[in-house]
């Protein structure tokens, strides 16, 4: 596998290959080449979300923060200032190549309550459509030990996720999955394809060493579960040498490659429709029937009867005829879609007051039967 086969592509960045530990200061030399290597990726039309941790290690020398060892409160602060020092080294290496980069921080709610997940991938599909270049980090500022990801790579998992990605890349201090730590074993090989992800598989992971990732092997393996049971395939290579992206348009690059289950999308539907219990019905006429079953949206003026109380995000049954022709997650509260059930969407801001979605229920969120 190569990179270069991506639509579109979620990079995680960790501390190490960002910040050097030693000083606080972003790697700029190796930014650089990264912002090609993004540039290149979108000159081939490759859609790409960065996942960037380092907020915290470039913030906390400028407070002052020495120790071993933070404080919750003071790992809060580092990143409250690190933060802005790491978009502005984004915004400054990516301008180069003409790339607005967009910053948006996370927490686990934002990712797992289903209207707060809507609303962030909404926003990052927009900016990806605008051309932007997303930064995503975990909102550290706010977060707690009870309520966070704990590491980048959980939240690169559950990015690609939410956005559909088709391909996740862990840039990391190690070039792969060994079958024991090379770090200590020196008979260990690298396992560059992973069909699956079993017991056996589970078992060549372990906890990071001093000095490395605070993920360790666990968590990019979590993460792959994750991201691969969503449709989208995973790697893990090394992140330290230069044009860490173009490396991996070479198949001979060592990495690790986790197969996906299936394509992004059928993993979306197989989850809508296994997964949720629909919340209200909503009626449409044949010609709308007619246009889902021809691969199109739902549109309020095919729409000729709302029942049950549901909300943005909920997952709705679809019938016409006095069938079920679908279930898919609706895109406005049972409030409103009744008040523009029969209308066009042009006239859906003069009935609520907001200009929201053109559809009801987007075809990416339906699932025909």
């Amino acid at each position: 596998m190569i990179l270069a086969s991506a639509r579109i592509l979620v990079v995680k960045i960790g501390s190490s290959l960002l910040v050097d530990e030693a000083t606080g200061a972003i790697r700029r030399e190796w930014l650089d080449a990264l912002a090609d290597d993004v540039a290149a990726c979108r000159a081939r039309d490759q859609q790409m979300v960065l996942v960037s941790s380092g907020a915290v290690a470039t913030g906390r020398r400028h407070l002052g923060l020495t120790g071993p060892r933070l404080k919750l409160e003071e790992k809060q602060a580092a990143a409250a200032t690190g933060q802005i020092r790491l978009a502005h080294a984004y915004q400054e290496a990516l301008a180069r190549h003409g790339i607005t980069v967009a910053q948006i921080l996370l927490t686990p709610g934002d990712t797992e309550e289903r209207r707060r997940h809507l609303n962030a991938r909404a926003t990052i599909r927009q900016l990806l459509e605008l051309g932007a270049g997303p930064i995503i980090n975990e909102n550290d500022t706010v977060a707690t030990s009870e309520i966070r990801f704990a590491d980048n790579d959980r939240l690169a998992a559950r990015v690609a996720q939410m956005i559909g990605a088709d391909t996740l890349l862990l840039l990391s201090d190690i070039d792969g999955l060994y079958t024991a730590n090379p770090r200590l074993d020196r008979s260990a090989t690298l396992v560059r394809h992973v069909p699956e992800i079993t017991p056996a598989i589970e078992a060549m992971a372990g906890a990071a060493l001093p000095g490395y990732s605070s993920g360790g092997m666990v968590t990019k393996l979590q993460a792959a579960r994750i991201a691969t049971s969503a449709g989208c395939r995973m790697a893990i290579s090394l992140g330290q040498p230069l044009h860490p992206l173009a490396r991996l348009d070479d198949p001979a690059t060592p990495c690790t490659w986790f197969k996906a289950s299936g394509e992004p999308r059928t993993a979306r539907k197989r989850w809508i429709s296994s997964h949720l219990k629909p919340a209200g019905t909503i009626t449409i006429d044949p010609g709308a029937a007619r246009a889902l079953q021809a691969g199109g949206s739902l549109l309020p003026a095919g729409v000729t009867a709302v029942e049950g109380a549901f909300d943005r995000g909920d997952a709705v049954t679809i019938t016409a005829e006095g069938r079920v022709v679908g279930h898919g997650l609706a895109a406005y509260s049972s409030g409103d879609a009744k008040q523009i059930a029969g209308r066009n969407s042009r006239d859906i801001e003069t009935l609520l007051g907001y200009r929201g979605r053109d559809e009801l229920v987007h075809r990416d969120d339906l699932v025909l039967h």
